[in-house]
């Protein structure tokens, strides 16, 4: 016989529920690295303007860029790229996050890993004989880029757009501020107070 769920065994569960992000958020991750992975593949072959960008761009400037170039400075900047990614993927799918936050978060990670993937070696299947670095292949004014860098420019764009004064409308109640009782109960109405309670 299935044991009834007690208040505490509620509590547990709303808790837990709100501690795991949507199941969304890696799918949306790994379909941005797909993507971006089967356009560059599709244009090292059929676009004339693909090359291999094997140092950064317009994004980390010429500095920086120079270092990517180099083989050792860039082999340790990816390295610790990697580093910085691996954590920014535990910290977006272990919590719950908004989702003007979390969306564009796992767009942007999405995108980062995809091209950190080309300059760790995937570049080698993606565009044989080349030399490690991303494949940009879209001309725009004096820069070339991927569909990985416009899903990165996008995404950090719309998570720096200001939110509204009160926040989004549908938006839950943290279980925290629903058990402290800071946030009425869906459903629930504010009964009126007694009389005589007023403050004189």
């Amino acid at each position: 016989m299935r044991k009834p769920m007690t208040r505490n065994d509620k509590s547990e569960a709303s808790r837990a529920d709100e501690s795991v992000p949507p199941r969304w958020t890696a799918f949306a991750l790994l379909l941005v690295i797909v993507v971006d992975q089967v356009t560059k593949c599709w244009a090292w072959r059929e676009v004339p303007l693909a090359h291999i960008n094997f140092g950064g761009n317009p994004l980390v400037g010429p500095v920086v860029g120079g270092w990517y170039a180099d083989p050792a400075t860039g082999a340790l900047l990816d390295l610790a790229g990697s580093g910085s990614l691996a954590a920014a993927v535990l910290l977006l799918l272990r919590r719950r996050h908004p989702v003007l936050l979390l969306a564009p978060a796992a767009l942007a990670i999405g995108g980062w890993t995809s091209n950190l993937l080309d300059r760790l070696g995937l570049h080698h299947l993606t565009a044989p004989g080349s030399v490690r670095g991303a494949i940009d292949f879209i001309p725009v004014g004096k820069y070339t880029f991927n569909v990985a860098d416009f899903f990165i420019i996008g995404a950090t764009v719309v998570s720096h757009w200001p939110t509204p004064p009160g926040g989004y409308a549908g938006s839950r109640p943290t279980f925290a501020a629903r058990r402290c009782g800071c946030e009425p109960r869906r459903g629930s109405r504010q009964r009126p107070p007694r009389s005589g309670s007023w403050p004189r």
